[in-house]
C-alpha cells in the first residue's frame, strides 16, 4: 500500500515537474543568476570530483541499467492484465518522475538559459555573404596554414601521433588557456571518458554525449583521430552548462583554437571550416565551388577521411535516432534541433569583431 501512494505522488509530481520547468523557461534572467551562475557550477563539480577518477564510463553503465529496465517494463506490460498492468504504469511514471528531476536538477535547465552571445557581451549573431566571406578567408588560411606546417606539404593529410587517450587528456589546456581571457569558461576537475557504446554512438551518427547523470563528457573512441579533438572539447562545453549545440560547436572551436597545440588547433579550423562553406553554398553554389577549388588536397583528404568514417556505419535506423534528438532539442527550447548544430558561424563572426582571433 505504501509503495502505491509513493508511485502515485513520484507520478502527480512528474506533471507539477513538467510546469515549473515549462514556467521557468520563461525567465532565463532568473536561471542565469541562480541555477548558472550558483547551483549548476557546485552540482557539475561534485559529480566530475565523483566520477573523473574512474578509468570507464559510470555514465554508460547507468544508462545501460535505465535502458534494461524500460525494455523490462515493455515486456511486464504486454504479459499481466488488470490490476498489475495499472501498477506497472504507476511505477514507470514514478521512476520517470525521478529521473525528469535529477536531469533538469543537475543539467537540465541549462536548456533555458540566456544565449552565450550575452555572457561574451557580442553582437547581433546574424551575418551576410560579405562577412562570411571574409571569415571563411582568414579560416581557410589558417587551416591551410597548419596543414602545411604538420603535414610538410599541402597534398598530406594530417596525422596526429598521440593516442586516443592523450587527445583526452589534453583537451583541458585549451580550456585552460580561454579561461584567462574568459574565467566563467574554466574547466576543473576534467572527466571525459571513452564512450562503453562506442559503436552504437557511430551507428546512431554520434561522436559523443553528455551524460547528466555522472557529469562525464563521454566520447565515441572509434571516430577518426582528427575529429576527437574537437569532439571532446564541444562535450566539455556542455559539461560547462552550454545546453545548446551551435553553442557548443563554437566554445569548442575557441578551446581548438587557444590551444597551445597545432593539432587541436588544426580540428577546430578544419570542423570550422567545414561548417563555413556549408552556409557559403547555402547562399552561393558558384561561389562554394570556387572555395572547394582553393582547399589544398591535404585538408581535403582530412575531410574525406571523415566522410568515409562515417559513410560505412550509414544504417536505416539512423535518421530514426536524428528525428528523436531533432525533437528532444526543440522539446528543450531549441526550436532549430539538429539544425542548431551548424548555426555557428554567426557566434564566430561576431566574436571575431570583438575578440579578434590570431588567424596569423
Amino acid at each position: 500500500m505504501y509503495k502505491e501512494k509513493r508511485n502515485i505522488l513520484l507520478s502527480v509530481f512528474l506533471f507539477f515537474q513538467i510546469g515549473i520547468v515549462a514556467l521557468l523557461s520563461n525567465y532565463p534572467e532568473f536561471i542565469d543568476r541562480f541555477y548558472v551562475n550558483g547551483l549548476y557550477p557546485v552540482i557539475a563539480s561534485i559529480l566530475r570530483f565523483i566520477t573523473g577518477w574512474v578509468p570507464f564510463s559510470i555514465g554508460d553503465i547507468i544508462y545501460g541499467v535505465l535502458i534494461f529496465l524500460i525494455l523490462r517494463f515493455l515486456y511486464k506490460l504486454i504479459m499481466p492484465k488488470g490490476q498489475k498492468r495499472k501498477n506497472l504504469l504507476l511505477q514507470f511514471l514514478a521512476g520517470a518522475s525521478v529521473f525528469y528531476f535529477c536531469f533538469y536538477l543537475f543539467w537540465g535547465l541549462n536548456y533555458s538559459r540566456s544565449p552565450i552571445s550575452k555572457s561574451f557581451s557580442l553582437e547581433e549573431e546574424s551575418f551576410d555573404i560579405e562577412q562570411l566571406e571574409l571569415i571563411t578567408e582568414k579560416i581557410l588560411f589558417k587551416t591551410s596554414s597548419l596543414q602545411k606546417s604538420l603535414s610538410g606539404h599541402d597534398t598530406l593529410q594530417v596525422e596526429i601521433n598521440y593516442s586516443k587517450h592523450k587527445i583526452l587528456e589534453l583537451t583541458k589546456i585549451g580550456y585552460d588557456e580561454l579561461s584567462q581571457d574568459f574565467p566563467q569558461l574554466a574547466y576543473n576537475r576534467p572527466s571525459i571518458k571513452k564512450s562503453l557504446f562506442s559503436l552504437p554512438l557511430t551507428y546512431m551518427g554520434f561522436s559523443g554525449y553528455f551524460n547528466p547523470l555522472s557529469g562525464e563528457a563521454q566520447v565515441d573512441h572509434l571516430i577518426p583521430k582528427i575529429n576527437l579533438p574537437f569532439t571532446c572539447s564541444h562535450e566539455v562545453a556542455h559539461q560547462l552548462g552550454i545546453a545548446s549545440e551551435s553553442e557548443a560547436n563554437f566554445l569548442g572551436f575557441l578551446a581548438g583554437t587557444y590551444h597551445k597545440d597545432p593539432y587541436f588547433q588544426y580540428a577546430a579550423y578544419l570542423l570550422v571550416l567545414r561548417y563555413a562553406l556549408l552556409d557559403i553554398r547555402r547562399y552561393n553554389k558558384e561561389l562554394f565551388d570556387t572555395y572547394l577549388k582553393r582547399i589544398p588536397k591535404g585538408v581535403l583528404k582530412n575531410m574525406r577521411e571523415s566522410d568515409i568514417f562515417w559513410k560505412q556505419y550509414e544504417n536505416p535506423f539512423e535518421p530514426l535516432f536524428k528525428i528523436f534528438y531533432d525533437n528532444y532539442l526543440k522539446y528543450n527550447q531549441h526550436k532549430d534541433g539538429l539544425e542548431s548544430y551548424n548555426q555557428i558561424m554567426g557566434l564566430v563572426i561576431s566574436f571575431d569583431k570583438s575578440y579578434p582571433l590570431n588567424f596569423n
